[in-house]
């Protein structure tokens, strides 16, 4: 299986159509992919249930498969803490737990290293400010996985102080993509005529570590017919 097949299922059923089913708290989602549907094996039924309690909306994925199948789903959206309309993203605050980051290529691919964000601008485990770490990277901004080892505690807290408003992020997932928004152009128009520059926005994507059917030293990204494939992201918004 090479680059091209290893990228997340989300990319082939956002564009499909899923079945709607009203639950108590929220809204669940089911989909069928039929065998080889965008090249990937076996039969596979998913489904994403949406909650929302009070300030936290949790997102569980749960898939099954006939045939050995990669999987990785993820939810892709996008925050500004300062509101909608908000050019930038540079006056938020933003920790990630975790002590590892995975490099990529040209094509935005890991190299297969597990490094240690220690003395680097990966680090993140102390709260940053955007704006400033993001000036410090050679490249466009971050899009990065980072290496999460404790489950289902706070992996990533963002902070937008002129507002108070605080998102925290729990997961059961091994790592956690954080993607600044670097390709937005501005060509994009949303609600009420905002547009949507660089750097706009972010993203924290919990996640299978990317490429990880062509890394073996990666965590299985594999599901096996028997098995069910069972992940739950919590988002907490609050304002302090």
């Amino acid at each position: 299986m090479d680059n091209s097949e290893i990228l997340s299922l989300g990319l082939i059923v956002w564009k499909v159509l899923w079945k709607p089913k009203e639950i108590e708290n929220g809204v669940q989602f089911s989909y069928t992919s039929a065998d080889g549907e965008e090249g990937y094996p076996g039969e596979l039924q998913v489904w994403v249930t949406y909650t929302l309690v009070g300030s936290e909306l949790t997102i569980n994925y749960k898939a099954r498969t006939n045939k050995t199948t990669p999987i990785n789903l993820t939810n892709h959206s996008y925050f500004n803490l300062a509101g909608q309309g908000s050019e930038n993203i540079y006056d938020h605050e933003i920790s990630i737990d975790a002590a590892h980051y995975l490099p990529v290529d040209d094509t935005m691919i890991p190299t297969g290293e597990v490094v240690s964000v220690e003395g680097t601008c990966f680090d993140l485990r102390n709260p940053v400010d955007l704006g400033s770490q993001i000036a410090k990277l050679k490249g466009n901004g971050f899009d990065h996985n980072f290496c999460l080892t404790d489950k289902q505690h706070c992996c990533s807290r963002v902070y937008h102080k002129p507002s108070g408003r605080v998102l925290t992020i729990r997961t059961t997932q091994p790592g956690v993509q954080f993607y600044t928004a670097n390709f937005l152009d501005g060509s994009l128009n949303g609600k009420g005529g905002a547009v949507y520059p660089k750097h706009s926005a972010f993203c924290l994507e919990t996640q299978a570590w990317p490429d990880a059917v062509n890394k073996p030293q990666f965590p299985n990204a594999l599901l096996h017919p028997g098995e069910e494939y069972d992940q739950t992201t919590w988002f907490n918004f609050s304002a302090q």
